[in-house]
């Protein structure tokens, strides 16, 4: 869909959004409409439930007098106290009643701020993702008909001020097209040949197969793999756009694209749902693509290690040990706590090879994060006060929520073996926090910040800024994490 913005005037064509305030008469424009409708418009309000509320929206034909299509009325509540999460979710709303209205064009009537114009507008475009590439049989009156929307009343220079922000939705996007993608089209290398991309924004990539990994030491990651005919990778992406020579920050992403739950087999009823068990990876890649899109002057490593969990004749049992990069050496009890072991070597490999001066790993990592936050907020783990701190603002912001959850020692020694250095589950209790206890023991002392994200990367019903599916969480939260607090 495409954004533009608008002088602040009626339009001539297609469909009208004025935004009401609640309990309040048609202002400005508004009130300009009703008036060349002969208070049609007005009677049409009177004569409904809709009182300007905070969400509330009513649809209704254009009366005779205006040349548009149809007028959407969309309500704010008091519009002087709208946070910019509420202005975005105003524009997402807009596109939501609208998308499938038989409008291709649609005008949001604003005297809003240049922050506020660009939210109305970030939201419109991130409500209007479908992913809809498998869909032959689509009849034409359920397609959307939406193709642009305008931002009337926007300051002169929005369009290149929403240049960067539409940066980041591309990122937002992309991320959305991986986590939706079944897992025969998308396994670990068409993953990485996706992730190569990424080239074309001067990114670099790199990939790693078996038989590097092998020499690297990789056994944890690899161990989740040889159950499955698809070879595991390990793709490494690198943008260097701040000072030459400065450590970079960085990124690391479990990418399972395929989560069976090997040998510890999960059950059938919703299994079709661990295609989306990359979701950290396709937030990492995301984030990437997003951050060489608006040019940011940070240096940034991203690493995602990619796999498929599949029980075989060749797969990793239960009770088994194998060995991690960083020499340290782990029974697996459960194949089905997979994540950890792929994040394992990745970290240490991170740290190792690039010596950042943070790491902050994504993953679906525990089924546990959703019984402890619900499908509202990403837990986060770390010992560092500063980037817990950061992270809790920048989610604030973008409204892709974290919460912090705690580390200790006590936690720690749940996942102590006594035949190997650890054990890669710690039991039913306090399953999110061991899963992070078992990550930190390959930071390496690097400052570090664990977010499960297994409760917010897919959703099972529409959202404000995004219809079911892959919602693309983590992009906005790590750009602004970004932006706020490490560019030059």
């Amino acid at each position: 869909m495409q954004i533009s913005f608008a002088a602040l005037e009626l339009p001539t064509s297609g469909a009208i959004a004025f935004l009401v305030e609640k309990d309040k008469p048609l202002a400005g424009l508004a009130a300009e409409a009703d008036s060349k409708t002969s208070g049609a418009l007005s009677k049409a309000i009177a004569t409904s439930r809709f009182s300007g509320g905070a969400g509330q929206t009513l649809d209704v034909v254009a009366p005779s007098g205006l040349d548009a299509d149809r007028v959407l009325f969309v309500g704010v509540g008091e519009a002087g106290k709208l946070t910019q999460q509420e202005w975005l979710e105003t524009g997402a709303a807009v596109c939501a009643s609208l998308l499938g209205s038989g409008s291709a064009e649609a005008t949001i009537v604003a005297d809003a701020s240049g922050a506020d114009a660009l939210a109305l507008a970030e939201g419109a475009l991130l409500r209007s993702y479908r992913f809809d590439k498998y869909r032959t049989k689509e009849p034409e009156s359920k397609k959307p008909t939406l193709k642009v929307v305008k931002i009337a009343g926007a300051a002169s220079d929005a369009a290149s001020a929403f240049a960067s922000r539409k940066a980041v939705i591309d990122g937002v996007f992309f991320t959305r097209d991986l986590v939706s993608e079944p897992a025969n089209i998308l396994y670990p290398a068409s993953f990485a040949e996706r992730i190569r991309e990424l080239t074309d924004l001067g990114v670099e990539v790199e990939v790693l197969g078996e038989a590097e990994m092998t020499k690297l030491g990789m056994g944890a990651l690899l161990g989740v793999g040889q159950g499955s005919e698809r070879e595991s990778q390990l793709a490494i992406m690198v943008w260097n756009g701040g000072a030459e020579g400065e450590a970079p920050i960085s990124f690391v992403g479990k990418g399972v694209t395929f989560d069976t739950g090997g040998i510890s087999l999960k059950p059938g009823e919703g299994m079709e749902q661990m295609k989306w068990d990359m979701g950290g990876a396709g937030t990492v890649v995301g984030l990437m693509k997003a951050l060489a899109g608006r040019k940011a002057k940070v240096n940034v490593v991203a690493i995602v290690g990619l796999v498929e969990n599949m029980p075989s004749g060749n797969a990793q049992r239960p009770g088994d040990v194998v060995t991690s990069m960083s020499g340290q050496t782990i029974e697996i009890l459960n194949t089905d706590a997979e994540g950890r072991l792929v994040l394992a070597d990745a970290l240490w490999y991170c740290q190792d090879r690039f010596k950042p001066k943070f790491m902050v790993d994504l993953a679906t990592l525990t089924g546990a994060i959703i019984i402890t936050l619900g499908h509202e907020h990403a837990g986060i783990f770390t010992d560092d006060d500063t980037l817990a701190k950061q992270l809790e603002a920048a989610g604030g912001t973008t409204g892709d929520k974290v919460w912090r959850l705690p580390l200790h020692k006590n936690y720690d020694k749940l996942i102590d073996c006594p035949i190997a250095d650890m054990k890669n589950i710690g039991g039913r209790a306090a399953g999110s926090i061991t899963a992070a206890q078992f990550l930190r023991r390959f930071t390496n002392d690097v400052p570090w910040c664990h977010i499960d994200i297994a409760g917010t990367v897919w959703s099972e019903k529409d959202l404000p800024l995004s219809e079911k599916g892959g919602t693309g969480y983590g992009v906005r939260l790590l750009d602004r994490f970004v932006a706020d607090n490490y560019e030059g």
